[in-house]
């Protein structure tokens, strides 16, 4: 996992851990780490940022010792890499606001949004699942009413958690489907309802006009992209362009524990301003993490250590 950026790393640091080197031996060897970067699918402005970070962290750095110079590296990519990953604590965000609206009477409302192919509906069911560990209930609106097996794919794998899913024929409203779920859970006072949504191979204009049309009528409390981490660059402008067109909270980065580059994981938040509140990290239904940015961060330098 994440193979391609921690080679990124521990390159550099193999450069500069135990030398002191000069300003321009500093700038020829980040410059080089980052092109390694951008070639591990980190997007330009994030790989641009890291190196300028490193630069200026590595210039400062005085010891006189090498055995302190290469903590102090270390230190300076833990730092650098710190400022581009946002995260954010599923239990005091997303889990509280399920608690406080069910308190009130009222279930949380959960937009799935994202390309077709890059783990949403599965990713809606281990959220369930998530939910469930917490002692939540949770609805499942299957709003993908055009694609073929999106109904049975969705009813099949909610069946192996025990959740309920809402569903109209193929070819109907998904905003009624959504709306229907939402009235299901208010009657059955279940605490959250979770919307799938359909998706494109390519984001296009009627894609994302759906989208909206689906939020103006389930009103959600939250949405949540899901994009696909080896998709690597691709999910930094397709949340770009859901964000512009709904408006999204959270991204969910699915397969991350296939993704050999790593560029997805440490590009998306700083790209596009939104936290990565779960991370995919295996094809069953528990295999999903709240993102933890000190673990992604001693993964990636994991080599370089």
């Amino acid at each position: 996992m994440l193979e391609g950026i921690k080679k990124a790393f521990a390159s550099l640091t193999d450069k500069i851990k135990t030398t002191t080197l000069s300003e321009s031996e500093i700038e020829k060897h980040v410059e080089s780490f980052k092109l390694q970067l951008i070639s591990n699918d980190v997007a330009v402005d994030v790989a641009e940022k890291l190196a300028a970070e490193v630069v200026e962290r590595l210039k400062t750095i005085k010891v006189p010792r090498f055995s302190e110079r290469r903590e102090a590296v270390m230190q300076v990519l833990e730092e650098s890499l710190s400022s581009v990953i946002s995260e954010v604590d599923p239990d005091s965000s997303f889990i509280n606001l399920v608690k406080s609206n069910y308190s009130s009477g009222k279930p949380t409302v959960v937009l799935f949004v994202g390309p077709n192919g890059g783990g949403k509906t599965t990713s809606v069911v281990k959220v369930s699942n998530y939910l469930k560990s917490k002692g939540l209930s949770s609805i499942i609106a299957c709003s993908d009413t055009y694609r073929a097996g999106a109904i049975e794919q969705l009813k099949g794998l909610a069946e192996r958690v025990g959740v309920r899913v809402v569903s109209h024929k193929y070819g109907g409203d998904p905003a009624a489907v959504a709306l229907d779920a939402i009235e299901a859970a208010k009657a059955a006072k279940i605490s959250t309802v979770l919307i799938d949504t359909a998706g494109r191979t390519e984001v296009d204009r009627n894609l994302l006009e759906e989208m909206r049309k689906i939020k103006r009528v389930s009103n959600p409390d939250v949405v949540i992209y899901v994009g696909d981490a080896l998709a690597g660059n691709v999910v930094v402008e397709q949340v770009k362009r859901f964000n512009e067109y709904v408006g999204i909270d959270y991204v969910i980065l699915a397969k991350l524990d296939a993704d050999m580059k790593g560029g997805s994981a440490i590009s998306v938040s700083y790209m596009t301003g939104k936290p990565i509140i779960f991370v995919g990290t295996g094809q069953g239904l528990d295999d999903l993490e709240p993102l933890d940015k000190k673990r992604l961060i001693s993964t990636v330098l994991g080599h370089a250590s």
